[in-house]
């Protein structure tokens, strides 16, 4: 369904309009109070409101929601409430523990409203359906006091299918309970699936024929993916189904549906959502061009870009946001005025600096609770740079290429007076990114210069992520290029002023490579030369007015409206409408 041209959302640039635009044209996905649209996430990372997650996917849930509520659209986020969370410590050996705290919805402001039930494994299991509402959004969440943590157990284990046939019928369940119906169903992730399967389930059970509910389900359906590769996602047993789906299910037909799915004895959650959500996308420009899926019959999947974006008013500095609205960089919405990138070349390196040390103050007042791997509170002067890395520990990050050459990193330090922050999170059971982490900090404890100028900071969260992005100079984000979806750390690092050091990938990748200092070559080799030769031109730039303002503003001209989580949903509403 698709808005008169009058209401296209590039000739509109007030929310507001828009949003009336939407609700004039009595549309069948229109939003109301009661028809919200529906945001089904496995993983919440909200700190405000106490929900911990494992990155960014519950991260960019968290912002979503918030966006919505500023912009007076009517969102439901689905999610499960874990009921324990995992923090993480440096051992004595250098390895990464995981600790586990149980943690009490109560505590975080949320009211239960009821019970469902759904069967699994021959058993009726009650949920809680706790909520927590704010102005014209809320969230809706399902636990149980068994639920276990976020990414529990084998991806395709028994435990990660309960808690992803939980979500899926009992969140459907608690969006009737409390009175909603789905306007639009976004799903977040493969592991959302069995929403959309719970809504089919239903329409068929209800008296709907089979195919027109199918019709209806996938119009009303739109599948976000987050990552690149089909294969990486995780696949199901029939004798699974038969123990925790299909005893959830009413009718004969879509049984039958899902069965006809199943290749080899095996599903893949991937193949099937693709199936059931006509409305596909993918989280950058580059993403939805290279995403390599492909339906039951073996064609390649077709996703809309819609290039994450993150809650401005959050992660941005307030003097930093309130500082881009009075040279008319940003409207009221946190959407680049239309005369942006003008307005931007105003900006100076005096003002720069002053944010900059602002943002050093809350930085040195969180690491205060925070210190390294040598037990140091740390505190950074006005005159000392900080060069850091932030971002979950996998593979694909290469979190230790910079420590390649230790002798090349402690020359940058040196030249520039500059310490190296490196946090993240290591997944549970991710032996090899454990053994890489032990390995950088070897290499960091061996060399008496480094050991004081490099600092790991365990326990990565929400808070230390922000901190990090108002307070440090220069960013570093060098995954291998094409495997990144999006990412958002660097969104925050460009808002907030750091300069961005990075390889051409994802969300990055939305413009062209001259807009920040690019990472490149042929192959590793050459990739670790040009991200010496970056960090140190970055260092440079800092002390130097004329080289600090032209990155600063360079960032900023090319990012500015791809980081908006404003235009993101704006983004979303428009395609899905």
């Amino acid at each position: 369904m698709i808005l008169k041209s009058r209401h296209r959302l590039d000739d509109i640039e007030d929310v507001e309009e828009f949003y009336s635009a939407i609700n004039r044209d009595n549309l069948t996905k229109s939003l109301s109070e009661d028809r919200p649209y529906t945001y089904w996430t496995i993983e919440l990372y909200d700190q405000v409101n106490g929900i911990r997650g494992g990155g960014g996917l519950g991260i960019l849930a968290a912002d979503t929601r918030r966006v919505a509520e500023q912009m007076n659209v009517p969102m439901a986020l689905i999610t499960p409430f874990y009921p324990h969370e995992s923090h993480q410590r440096l051992g004595e050996d250098g390895r990464v523990i995981n600790d586990s705290i149980p943690v009490n919805y109560k505590d975080f402001g949320f009211e239960l409203i009821d019970t469902v039930n759904i069967k699994c494994n021959k058993d009726i299991v009650e949920l809680s359906v706790v909520e927590k509402q704010f102005n014209s959004t809320r969230i809706l969440a399902i636990t149980e006091p068994n639920f276990g943590e976020l990414y529990s157990g084998d991806s395709c284990g028994d435990h990660r299918l309960y808690q992803e046939v939980a979500l899926g019928f009992g969140g459907y369940q608690a969006l009737k309970l409390v009175g909603l119906k789905p306007a639009i169903m976004q799903l977040n992730e493969v592991a959302t699936f069995f929403a959309a399967l719970a809504r089919l389930d239903e329409l068929v059970s209800n008296g709907m024929d089979f195919y027109e509910a199918v019709v209806y389900t996938r119009k009303h359906t739109l599948y976000t993916n987050h990552t690149l590769v089909q294969a990486a996602e995780a696949s199901f047993s029939f004798d699974q189904f038969e123990r925790y789906v299909f005893p959830n299910l009413k009718s004969k037909a879509v049984r039958k549906w899902i069965c006809d799915k199943f290749e080899d004895g095996r599903i893949r959650l991937s193949s099937v959502t693709i199936e059931i959500a006509e409305l596909r996308s993918g989280v950058s420009k580059l993403h939805a061009r290279v995403a390599n899926y492909r339906d039951l019959s073996g064609n390649k999947v077709r996703f809309k870009a819609v290039t994450n974006g993150i809650d401005m008013p959050y992660w941005i500095m307030p003097e930093t946001i309130q500082y881009y609205k009075e040279i008319g960089a940003l409207d009221k919405f946190c959407l680049p005025t239309s005369n942006y990138a003008d307005n931007v070349k105003t900006i100076d390196a005096a003002q720069i600096r002053e944010l900059k040390w602002i943002g050093r103050e809350f930085l040195n007042k969180v690491l205060e609770e925070r210190p390294d791997q040598n037990g140091k509170i740390l505190h950074f002067g006005e005159d000392e740079l900080v060069y850091d890395f932030k971002r979950r520990f996998v593979d694909y990050k290469r979190p230790w290429l910079p420590f390649t050459d230790t002798e090349r990193l402690k020359r940058i330090l040196q030249n520039h007076n500059a310490h190296y922050i490196l946090s993240g999170r290591v997944h549970a059971g991710d032996e090899r990114m454990v053994n890489k982490l032990r390995e950088v900090l070897e290499k960091v404890q061996s060399d008496e210069y480094l050991s004081t100028h490099v600092h790991y900071i365990a326990d990565y969260d929400e808070k230390l992520a922000r901190a990090l992005s108002v307070g440090s100079n220069v960013s570093i984000n060098i995954p291998i290029v094409g495997l990144e979806a999006c990412g958002t750390s660097w969104e925050k690092d460009v808002g907030n002023m750091c300069l961005l050091v990075s390889t051409h990938d994802g969300g990055v990748a939305d413009e062209s490579n001259d807009s920040y200092l690019c990472v490149s070559g042929a192959n590793e080799e050459e990739e670790i030369e040009s991200m010496y030769q970056r960090m140190d031109e970055a260092g440079a730039a800092w002390e130097n007015n004329f080289d600090l303002e032209f990155w600063v503003k360079t960032q900023l001209e090319a990012y500015l409206p791809v980081i908006s989580g404003t235009r993101m949903l704006k983004d979303y509403l428009d395609y899905l409408f």
